[in-house]
């Protein structure tokens, strides 16, 4: 296929499709191994909430509708906050709401604040609508909120922030993230993108709390990591009331599926899967951490359910000397972050299986 095909719209010419982690089956096609250990897409290594399963399993026809507001749904996201239904807006994953925004909100030639690295399909999305993409380098693996501040001008119309950061896995400080919304301009819309903030410690941000400081705060959050429905494909935002009517104008209708909402309804009461999933999660972290330590190995402090560790050969090369030996990562060099994996948390016996594969190539990379 020709990109220069006058068919083809000039902006999905001028970069490359998004490319997830790669799947067991791929990695069994390539290299015939009867077992992989997959710690490449930071799923749930749990698995997914039985109460879950067991409210999908009793949905009894698929043929109807489901109702477009899913007001029941959102009537039970916004309650823990004192919320109106009308502050919280569904997708088809988290991602959707992202492209929405920029639907809503940006034109061409308009500026959107974004780390680097980040997650990437910000940039995707800003190329898709001819928005320009203004990245500010990390700083330690951390927002650098002091310099993505100062990049905001008056073209700016999204600002957003990865917390905890994908692919670093590292959060902002309370303070100066409340600091900073408090400093943006009004016409700016900050999207604060939490999709791994059930695993923060007490001392990250609920980012909800930002719109006591910028009333325009867009946060972003998804059922696909802590209860462990990924493929079910449920994202969830809230905002001021304006915000949300405004991306409600240019979504999809039924762009949440019945089987998702039911769902995570039921998961969001199943208190005992998410406290097993967070302590599975603390537990794998801290010997991840103490092993790489142990190997002399750089890992930036992680708030997520993965870790970026640093590597002493090309981050491809570890991610294919590592598919040989069955453990599936997440390199690095895909992810703006050249010389470190992405490792997700798995189970136990997934992390000392993955630990071990890595201390046996380490001296041939050295």
């Amino acid at each position: 296929m020709s990109f220069n095909d006058p068919l083809l719209r000039k902006t999905a010419g001028e970069f490359a499709p998004y490319k997830p982690g790669t799947s067991v089956g791929q990695a069994r096609l390539r290299y015939g191994l009867d077992r992989f250990v997959k710690l490449s897409q930071n799923e749930n290594p749990l698995g997914t909430s039985p109460r879950a399963i067991a409210a999908i399993a009793a949905i009894t026809t698929y043929s109807d509708y489901c109702e477009d507001d899913h007001l029941a749904v959102r009537l039970r996201l916004a309650e823990p906050y004192g919320f109106g239904p009308e502050r919280v807006i569904l997708g088809h994953g988290s991602n959707e709401l992202m492209a929405i925004a920029f639907t809503a909100f940006a034109d061409p030639g308009d500026e959107v604040v974004m780390a680097v690295p980040t997650f990437t399909l910000y940039r995707k999305d800003a190329d898709i609508v001819g928005a320009r993409s203004i990245e500010v380098r990390l700083r330690d693996g951390v927002h650098d909120l002091d310099a993505m501040l100062a990049a905001v001008t008056p073209k700016t119309k999204l600002v957003f922030v990865c917390d905890p950061n994908n692919p670093t896995g590292t959060r902002v400080d309370r303070q100066a993230f409340a600091r900073f919304a408090q400093a943006l301009p009004a016409h700016v819309l900050l999207v604060a993108d939490q999709a791994y903030c059930e695993f923060m410690d007490r001392e990250g941000t609920d980012a909800i709390s930002l719109m006591e400081h910028h009333a325009r705060t867009l946060v972003l959050r998804t059922a696909s990591k802590i209860y462990g429905l990924a493929a079910v494909r449920f994202g969830y935002g809230y905002s001021c009331a304006e915000i949300i009517a405004w991306m409600n104008r240019v979504r999809l209708p039924f762009n949440a599926a019945r089987p998702a909402a039911v769902a995570v309804t039921a998961a969001m009461d199943d208190r005992e899967f998410i406290e097993r999933s967070i302590e599975n999660n603390a537990i794998g972290k801290a010997y991840l951490f103490g092993e790489f330590k142990r190997l002399g190995l750089h890992a930036y402090p992680s708030e997520a359910n993965f870790i970026a560790a640093a590597v002493p050969t090309r981050a491809d090369a570890a991610y294919e000397a590592l598919l040989a030996k069955g453990i599936i990562v997440r390199s690095g060099d895909g992810l703006n972050m050249p010389g470190r994996l992405r490792i997700s948390i798995g189970l136990p016996e997934e992390n000392r299986a993955f630990i071990a594969a890595l201390e046996s190539l380490l001296d041939s990379w050295r």
